[in-house]
């Protein structure tokens, strides 16, 4: 194969224009649904759609990489420096000839230029998003009859759409790097990043749209969703990490792996960040120890997590505003254990991982939406300062 066709730009403009093809139906719909509402009611829903597709495309990206797709093009941005496998069949077949069991399949090659086609389809929404942002604030701007509305912010649209580039360029050195587990991690958490930053745009749309502030809360609970947050994002990692180094499988019992409760494991080596996939950093094929130890501290954090979860959810049920976020909670949660186990137990079938793979990023716009959702309550003034000024204002 000639390495050159790696680097072939050439299909981009095919790969833009498919995407804005994909992206016109969601725009007419969202148009046709809203068209008298005001920009912020537009602006919710084109977000919420934007993010319901996000995450479509959040699960079709786990389903590209557990199928062993996230090679069956082996260029950028397109396929042999085709648009499509169409163009490519020849290539393809050469390839699956010379490796029978190898990444490249038909097959693999379409649902890798779907994603492609997908992702490229969430950008262009993204895109629009930005600017239809920033032109419903320069009207509110310039319009007497807006100026009263709530003023919308443009930064969160902006920021998102670098983001999405950024995770555009991160999507193709998956490609090119041949799925370094260290870019395939980054990759994934920039899709949960995306997730979070488009939730925080439908929510802040939304409590423009209905003139309202976030729920009061205390401190202390509110400083127990940013820790949990955290800690969410710090497992969402370690299982990339499991994934993406075909981790899963090195324990197939539970709550005991291997039959020990502390298996032989070999952390220096599974967690040296930079190497190829299957290979220590000195190039020699990885322990099976060190991949023990890439699942066992998943599973030590998981624990973690899930009683984080749970008392952050029974805390949240107690507030009002916020008791919806408290059961899909509490909910997701459970639904994490259960593919959790799935993996294990049942040898790491797709469904399990594809839904292990949505709950955690369900988890993740859950948390963003508590977080959008509250504020700190302030501190009430001292009894003292509060009947001294109760008798100012009486005289």
């Amino acid at each position: 194969m000639d390495t050159g066709s790696l680097y072939d730009l050439t299909p981009i403009a095919w790969l833009m224009a498919m995407g804005v093809l994909l992206a016109l139906g969601p725009l007419f719909w969202v148009w046709r649904r809203n068209a008298g509402a005001g920009p912020a009611r537009r602006l919710h829903a084109l977000t919420v759609l934007t993010l319901f597709l996000t995450f479509d495309l959040t699960l079709f990206g786990a389903f590209t990489r557990l199928t062993d797709s996230g090679l069956g093009c082996p260029d950028w941005p397109g396929c042999y420096g085709n648009a499509s496998p169409l163009g490519a069949r020849h290539d393809i077949a050469m390839a699956q000839a010379a490796q029978p069991t190898g990444p490249v399949t038909h097959s693999k090659a379409w649902v890798e230029m779907v994603h492609r086609y997908l992702a490229t389809g969430v950008g262009v929404l993204i895109l629009v998003l930005a600017a239809a942002t920033w032109l419903a604030r320069r009207r509110q701007r310039h319009d007497a009859q807006h100026a009263r509305e709530r003023p919308l912010s443009a930064w969160w649209p902006a920021a998102t759409l670098v983001w999405v580039c950024l995770q555009g360029a991160f999507g193709a050195l998956t490609v090119t790097w041949k799925l370094y587990p260290a870019i395939v991690t980054l990759h994934l958490m920039g899709a949960i990043v995306l997730l979070a930053l488009l939730c925080i745009q439908a929510v802040r749309y939304r409590q423009a749209a209905a003139e309202r502030l976030p729920a009061a809360v205390p401190s202390a609970l509110r400083n127990l969703l940013i820790v949990v947050a955290a800690l969410l994002a710090l497992q969402i990692a370690l299982g990339g990490w499991v994934s993406t180094n075909y981790a899963v499988l090195a324990c197939t019992q539970f709550p005991t792996c291997q039959n020990n409760w502390w298996p032989p494991m070999n952390f220096a080596q599974g967690f040296q960040i930079w190497r190829s996939l299957g290979e220590s950093a000195g190039g020699t094929p990885i322990d099976f120890a060190a991949l023990t130890a890439i699942h066992y501290v998943h599973r030590l954090m998981a624990y973690l997590v899930f009683v984080s979860i749970g008392v952050l959810a029974w805390r949240l049920h107690r507030i009002a505003a916020l008791r919806a976020q408290a059961k899909w909670l509490a909910g997701l949660a459970l639904l994490q254990l259960a593919t959790g186990l799935g993996n294990v137990l049942l040898g790491w079938p797709l469904l399990a991982a594809i839904l292990h793979t949505g709950g955690a990023a369900a988890l993740a716009v859950v948390l963003t939406w508590a977080l959008c959702e509250s504020r700190r309550e302030r501190n009430a003034a001292p009894a003292g300062h509060r009947a001294r000024r109760g008798e100012m204002e009486v005289a």
